[in-house]
């Protein structure tokens, strides 16, 4: 019976997954081929065959839809440095992640097929537009708010919140700089290269304080 149930808890979480991703690819079909906010809920849901309150309950709001808060969090730059190894710093635990990211050609920085078809959607729906925005400034906050707990830092140091600005500035660019060639019709190969070499000179630029700041100790 034991084995039964785990077996059973294993097929509904299956089939959770399946319809989450059911509803966000046919929401993402819609929002492209007609624009985000020409679409409603009630017509994604009846296009991925489930009820309204199936799409609610598995997305808050419309632009979870696009922006999946496990994907589009706020703690992403906080996560990258919070899982660093010991003898990396905050910013370069970054740049790493970011690396590997476009190497891997990964949908979080954009470079997934298709991903060119959905950034002038998102950049043309104000409430998307406004989400990114606002996600930029609120990673860079939830990094602050861990670079300054982990110095020991007093509310009036400004340290964390600079060195957290520039990795944020970082982040930014890179991403900024996906987005530009995206919507100018890039190969993925011609970006992820522009993107890799854009980080080398970030990397260069970046002053030794911010490249050492909050590398994380051998234990």
């Amino acid at each position: 019976m034991e084995c039964a149930s785990i077996n059973g808890m294993g097929l509904r979480e299956r089939k959770k997954r399946e319809t989450v991703q059911r509803i966000a690819e046919t929401a993402l079909g819609l929002f492209v081929e007609r624009g985000f906010d020409a679409v409603t809920i009630a017509e994604v849901a009846a296009a991925a065959d489930v009820s309204v309150n199936t799409v609610y309950n598995h997305f808050r709001v419309k632009e979870d839809l696009v922006l999946p808060p496990d994907e589009a969090s706020a703690d992403r730059l906080a996560g990258i440095v919070r899982a660093r190894e010991p003898g990396v710093s905050a910013a370069d635990a970054v740049l790493a992640h970011l690396r590997g990211e476009i190497r891997r050609r990964a949908r979080t920085v954009g470079l997934s097929p298709g991903f060119g078809r959905v950034l002038p959607m998102m950049l043309a729906a104000p409430t998307l537009a406004a989400r990114l925005r606002d996600l930029g400034a609120q990673m860079v906050a939830e990094l602050a708010t861990l670079l300054a707990g982990e110095a020991g830092a007093g509310q009036e140091d400004p340290v964390p919140g600079l060195v957290a600005a520039q990795i944020g500035w970082v982040h930014s660019l890179v991403f900024g700089e996906i987005g530009k060639r995206t919507v100018a019709g890039e190969s993925p190969e011609d970006i992820a290269k522009a993107a890799e070499d854009l980080l080398d000179a970030v990397e260069g630029l970046l002053g030794e304080r911010v490249r050492t700041y909050a590398t994380r100790k051998e234990s």
